[in-house]
């Protein structure tokens, strides 16, 4: 059996439980950082988004409960989390707004393949180990990145070290994010080039 292989059509189920979770923290996660300014917890709360977004995975691989629903779920939630961070940090002048647009873009290229394969009955492209790699160092650059506005009180050396690695994860995630996205449009090319089935 494929690991991306669906294993249920349930869709109450553990994994797919904490997908949604990890979606309803996407607007807290935007009003922590951007109205209160509540950093400390708006990065807790990412922390908690990448260790139900691993244990999702986890669960639904050991338990059988890989769900085409829960296939859509975890990428959809990795994507508004990206989304949300990269406005709350352009809109605090963090990031510049030329990240916020190559990442952007990238998603809105492949939303024109998704799109094309949703005519033909294909929902959503299985999730590689490349997009995990890249949504995991762009979810690490982001907090450090935070944590480096934050630093100037206690000391130049820690804000400028925060700053090197987390502009070192984000140029990293960047790359990948982008790598990944080229692998997903080959592989939606592959399927779009198969002839179309005709019922008789």
């Amino acid at each position: 059996m494929q690991e991306n292989e669906v294993t249920t059509d349930r869709i109450l189920t553990v994994p797919n439980i904490l997908s949604f979770l990890r979606l309803l923290g996407v607007p807290l996660f935007l009003w922590l950082i951007l109205v209160p300014q509540a950093d400390g917890w708006a990065i807790v709360l990412l922390m908690v988004s990448g260790i139900t977004d691993w244990l999702d995975g986890k669960i639904a691989r050991a338990t059988g409960q890989i769900s085409r629903l829960g296939q859509l779920l975890d990428p959809l939630a990795d994507r508004l989390y990206i989304a949300a961070t990269l406005l709350g940090l352009a809109l605090r002048g963090i990031i510049p707004w030329w990240l916020v647009i190559v990442l952007v873009a990238r998603d809105v290229l492949l939303a024109f393949y998704l799109a094309a394969l949703k005519r033909r009955g294909i929902t959503g492209l299985p999730v590689h180990f490349l997009g995990k790699a890249a949504t995991f160092c762009l979810m690490y650059a982001f907090p450090i990145l935070l944590i480096s506005d934050g630093a100037s009180a206690a000391g130049t050396d820690i804000r400028d070290v925060a700053l090197a690695l987390g502009w070192a994860f984000a140029i990293w995630g960047t790359a990948l994010y982008w790598w990944a996205g080229v692998l997903y449009i080959e592989q939606a090319n592959r399927i779009l080039r198969r002839p179309v089935a005709r019922t008789a």
